[in-house]
C-alpha cells in the first residue's frame, strides 16, 4: 500500500497503524528525514518514496519503486496537503495553485496511476482524507476549503466508477487535528493560545483531534472488513458537525 503524507501527523498515524494490521507500507513525502523516521518505527515493512504528489514525474517514479519492492498495490491512503489560510482577498495566486496542485491535482494524479495496478489485484482500496471543511465552510479558508470541497466529490465519483471493478474508494473528514500543518496555522496568529481556546470550543467533546484518532478509520476502510463500504464520506470530528 502507499500513504502519501507519510511523515508526520495524519499520514505518520494512519502508516503506523496499517503497519501493526500487518501492512506493507511506501512512504510516501517530500521530507525524506521525516520519513526515515517512520519507517525506523515500522521496521522491514516500511519503504521509502521522497517524492512530491504535484509532481507529476514523481508519481511514476512512487509506483515503480512500490511495484518493484511488493510486487503489487490494492491500498492508497491519499493523505498529502497544504493549507494556506486567507480570504479570496488575501490568497495569492502561487498559494491558490500549490494548494489545488498538491490537495486535488496530486491526489486524482496518483489515484489515477493506481488504478491499473489495482485491477491487476482483483480490488483495492482509495482512502482520501478530506476535511470537515470540504463539507462545511469556514472564515480564512478560502482555499483550502474548496480544495477539500473537491476532494469530496472526485472521492464519490471515482466510487461510482470504479466499484463494478471491485475498487472501493472513501473519504476521511477530520476537523482540526493537531499537526506540524495546524500548530503552523495556529503560531501565525496574533494570540495563538486564544486561538486555540477557540478551536476547542467548537468541538463538544472538548478537545482537538489527535492523529491516532483518524488512523482507526483508516485501518477500517483499508481493510476488508469496509468491504461493503464506498463513496462514503466520515467526518470524524469531535462534534463539530453537530453544532
Amino acid at each position: 500500500m502507499i500513504v502519501t503524507g507519510a511523515g508526520s501527523g495524519i499520514g505518520r498515524a494512519c502508516a503506523l497503524a496499517l503497519a501493526r494490521e500487518g501492512a506493507r507500507v511506501a512512504l510516501v513525502g517530500r521530507r525524506k528525514e521525516k520519513l526515515q523516521e517512520t519507517a525506523r518505527e515500522i521496521g522491514k515493512a516500511a519503504l521509502v518514496v521522497a517524492a512530491s504528489v504535484s509532481q507529476k514525474e514523481d508519481i511514476a517514479r512512487i509506483l515503480d519503486q512500490t511495484v518493484a519492492h511488493f510486487g503489487a498495490i490494492n491500498v492508497l491512503l491519499n493523505n498529502a496537503g497544504v493549507l494556506h489560510p486567507g480570504t479570496v482577498e488575501q490568497i495569492s495566486e502561487a498559494q491558490w495553485d500549490e494548494t489545488f496542485n498538491v490537495n486535488v491535482r496530486g491526489l486524482w494524479l496518483l489515484s489515477r496511476a493506481v488504478l491499473p495496478h489495482m485491477r491487476k489485484a482483483g480490488g483495492g482500496s482509495i482512502v482520501n482524507v478530506a476535511s470537515v471543511l470540504g463539507i462545511n465552510g469556514a472564515r480564512n479558508r478560502a482555499a483550502y476549503a474548496p480544495s477539500k470541497g473537491a476532494v469530496v466529490l472526485l472521492t464519490k465519483c471515482m466510487a461510482i466508477d470504479h466499484g463494478h471493478e471491485s475498487i472501493r474508494v472513501n473519504a476521511i473528514c477530520p476537523s482540526f487535528v493537531e499537526t506540524d500543518l495546524t500548530a503552523a496555522v495556529i503560531s501565525q496568529a496574533p494570540d495563538p493560545q486564544a486561538v486555540r481556546r477557540e478551536r476547542i470550543a467548537v468541538h463538544p467533546l472538548g478537545r482537538l483531534g489527535q492523529p491516532e484518532d483518524i488512523a482507526g478509520l483508516a485501518v477500517y476502510l483499508a481493510s476488508d472488513e469496509s468491504s461493503w463500504v464506498t463513496g462514503t464520506v466520515f467526518p470524524v470530528d469531535g462534534g463539530y458537525l453537530a453544532l
